[in-house]
């Protein structure tokens, strides 16, 4: 997706709360929302932490957009 803007929307829809910020238990949602009800809150928190580059437990669009284009 080396698109920005549609990375954008999307970053905006799984960061439900607004601010900026994906949590694994926003993650876990939206995954659930696409239909992959199977993800396990230990599951979404390792996936978060393996695309969080500076360790603070939540993915900055930077974040989510440098994982996107790796």
């Amino acid at each position: 997706m080396a698109d920005i803007e549609a990375a954008r929307k999307e970053f905006q829809r799984i960061d439900a709360d607004g601010d900026g910020f994906i949590t694994a238990a926003e993650f876990k949602s939206a995954l659930a929302q696409g239909g992959d009800w199977n993800v396990t809150d230990t599951v979404a928190e390792a996936i978060i932490g393996s695309r969080d580059l500076n360790g603070d437990k939540v993915l900055s669009f930077d974040e989510f957009w440098t994982y996107l284009n790796k």
